[in-house]
């Protein structure tokens, strides 16, 4: 396996981030089931959170990653 590039970690950003709009218009419902109401969540926010943080820190370090060369030069003597 080669890793996770910058662009497969941005799309997993992307994903999380689109999952934390949608679920914020409607984190929980209610329903009739006929014997009461029942109350239903649709997602967890906290996980939803924790992987927006685990993904944002993958493309800010691949990000700096390929911004910063180093140039070694070898001496032979």
């Amino acid at each position: 396996m080669a890793g996770i590039t910058l662009a497969q970690a941005q799309a997993q950003l992307d994903v999380w981030i689109a999952a934390s709009t949608a679920v914020a218009s409607g984190q929980e419902y209610e329903i009739d089931t006929g014997n009461g109401r029942r109350k239903l969540r649709r997602a967890d926010a906290d996980s939803i959170q924790k992987q927006i943080v685990f993904w944002d820190g993958w493309v800010k370090r691949l990000s700096t990653s390929n911004r910063t060369s180093r140039t070694r030069y070898l001496v032979n003597e």
